[in-house]
């Protein structure tokens, strides 16, 4: 596997490095320093952003950032400047979390954790993004490289649910709560321009209500955007959705993706009504060159990978497909599960293989379990287009989630999007599961 590996770097990705090499010699590099700012919600004040000295919020510094700049962020919860609840930046930057308080170390995911939160009043509280990086309009041509590394999104106060109980978000505005709507955007949000590279890894984005994707990226002309090490859990539209800004009539010099070692977990549709759209782990645009491995897709209302607009030859390795409702793999209009990808697909690569279909254990908090598998959509045995639903019937989803097997009809309740705790849902993704699928603690 190794070689086999080895042997598909090379090969998909050695055009893209002479394009690259070739691009260089045509963009404008600064030869600025890039400069360091540091934040802390705990320790910081004033507006230095040093080590020594840090700001308390990254809204404090965000339009200082020059093209290059990164910034550094402690653990503790950011509501953004005045609680506006999202931030927003046109600069290719880098974003790291994760710190103890004096910067000295790191553990994003377990004792320092760095949480972009928020709250909701009306008129008052962003429904943006909740991290937003769009360069391609001001820096068209920058030759250097955007990156998230150690954020946690957790929307779920940002929200508006029909009730305390946090069963059902709402998307219309509560005038008599003064509440605005659950905002319908991403959770992380990056565009390039060209030349521009792009990574998001060891971040964390749950209860995020996006019509488009938790995490939503728009790579461009040679472009490499690489997703790696994420736990995307409890998101409405898509897990991720990869594009490009870059559609070439002659295909030449594509946005690459890289996909890896990502757990996508519980992807809703955006509301009821969505039958033709949302609901996928995975979706890409027909410009780009993609290539997934290790990854988890699962529990999608719709399905796992879903190329309806037709990218040609994307390479999937090593990934493990579960309880996807209709589908793990969408092509045109031909829906597969895991099993029919090398026979049926026609836009696959030939290098693909050990992709698989497995009931493994989840460590999904039990009372949020029983909530999701009373949805009557997850009890039908069938999906729309009349196919065996591997893995995805009532009993294959309880056993997943470690819940009590049924045999009596579930009656639904008003469910959609029902709030996941954080602390809960790190531990889902801690680990590997079956030793090599999906994300792990960094």
């Amino acid at each position: 596997m190794k070689n086999l590996w080895i042997r598909i770097i090379c090969l998909s990705f050695i055009v893209m490095a002479s394009d690259l090499a070739n691009a260089q010699t045509k963009n404008v590099v600064s030869t600025v320093s890039p400069k360091e700012y540091y934040v802390s919600v705990d320790k910081g004040k004033g507006n230095l952003g040093t080590k020594k000295k840090p700001v308390k919020d990254l809204g404090d510094i965000i339009s200082l950032l020059a093209p290059g700049d990164i910034v550094h962020i402690a653990q503790g919860e950011y509501l953004g400047t005045n609680g506006i609840g999202a931030y927003s930046t046109n600069v290719p930057c880098t974003i790291i979390g994760g710190y103890s308080n004096d910067f000295s170390q790191r553990d994003p995911w377990g004792e320092y954790k760095t949480i972009f939160s928020g709250s909701n009043r009306l008129n008052e509280t962003s429904t943006e993004a909740r991290l937003k990086i769009e360069t391609h309009l001001k820096y068209p041509e920058y030759k250097g490289e955007i990156v998230v590394d150690g954020i946690i999104i957790d929307n779920g106060d940002r929200n508006l649910y029909a009730d305390e109980k946090k069963l059902q978000i709402l998307r219309t505005d509560n005038s008599e709560q003064s509440k605005h709507a659950t905002p319908n955007t991403e959770g992380i949000k990056i565009t390039t321009g060209k030349y521009c590279n792009a990574t998001v890894k060891n971040c964390i984005v749950l209860n995020t209500a996006s019509l488009e994707g938790a995490i939503y990226t728009a790579g461009n002309k040679s472009s490499m955007i690489k997703i790696d090490n994420n736990l995307i859990i409890n998101n409405t539209g898509e897990g991720i959705h990869a594009t490009s800004l870059w559609k070439p009539a002659d295909g030449n010099n594509p946005t690459m993706y890289e996909i890896t070692n990502n757990t996508i977990l519980f992807t809703w549709r955006y509301d009821e009504l969505a039958k033709n759209y949302s609901g996928n782990a995975l979706k890409m645009d027909k410009e780009v060159q993609l290539m997934c491995l290790g990854n988890i897709f699962g529990f999608s209302d719709v399905g796992g990978i879903n190329n309806v607009k037709a990218a040609k030859n994307i390479i999937l390795i090593d990934n493990l497909f579960m309880a996807n409702r209709e589908y793990d793999y969408r092509e045109s209009e031909s829906k597969m599960r895991v099993g029919k990808i090398g026979l049926e697909s026609k836009l696959v690569a030939p290098e693909s293989s050990e992709n698989l279909s497995e009931v493994t254990n989840l460590q999904v908090d039990s009372l949020w379990a029983e909530i999701y598998a009373s949805r009557k959509i997850i009890a039908q045995a069938k999906t729309e287009n009349n196919t065996t639903a591997e893995n995805s019937d009532n009993n294959s989803v309880r056993t997943i989630l470690n819940l009590e097997l049924k045999n009596d009809e579930i009656i639904e309740t008003k469910i959609c999007l029902h709030h996941m705790d954080l602390e809960k849902t790190i531990k889902i993704g801690i680990e590997k599961y079956l030793g090599k699928f999906g994300c792990v603690k960094p």
